[in-house]
């Protein structure tokens, strides 16, 4: 995409990525009303502040002529062994995002890539993330950039 540039947010620019984590917290609220809050986005809003400004984290941008059309939120990971499992060092995308005004366009493919090669330059040589099952756009997009499914939260309802 022309004029795309993928690269770490200024702090400045945060609240620009707070117009698109609003749209992605939309998404899940329409889509599984039962788990997420309407108003709840008055408590995430802060969020991004906080992974900004750790040490173990980051926050991607994607950028057109100024303007930010797409985010990822990234850990890095490293869980020592412990009885149970080996160690595991892996980048973690914790949010992903692109304007819907943008969407379709290449970006989170940019901003994937961009992940890929940070998380290489880095030492990480695994990149993992979840997201919920009701967003098949968000599936189709991961599967198409090499994401598996490894592990799966699953769930049911008992009668009251």
């Amino acid at each position: 995409m022309e004029n795309l540039i993928v690269r770490y947010a200024k702090r400045e620019e945060l609240a620009s990525v707070n117009k698109i984590r609003k749209q992605v917290n939309d998404v899940h609220v329409k889509g599984r009303s039962d788990i997420f809050r309407e108003d709840g986005w008055q408590f995430i809003e802060p969020f991004i502040y906080t992974k900004f400004d750790e040490e173990n984290s980051g926050v991607i941008v994607a950028v057109i002529e100024d303007e930010i059309v797409g985010f990822a939120v990234v850990q890095y990971i490293v869980k020592p062994e412990s009885p149970y499992n080996k160690e595991r060092k892996y980048f973690h995308i914790k949010e992903f995002g692109v304007d819907e005004n943008h969407r379709r366009k290449g970006i989170a493919t940019a901003l994937f890539d961009f992940a890929k090669e940070d998380a290489k330059k880095r030492g990480f040589n695994r990149i993992e993330l979840d997201m919920w099952e009701f967003n098949a756009c968000a599936l189709a997009f991961y599967e198409s950039v090499g994401l598996k499914t490894f592990r799966r939260y699953m769930e049911c309802y008992v009668e009251k």
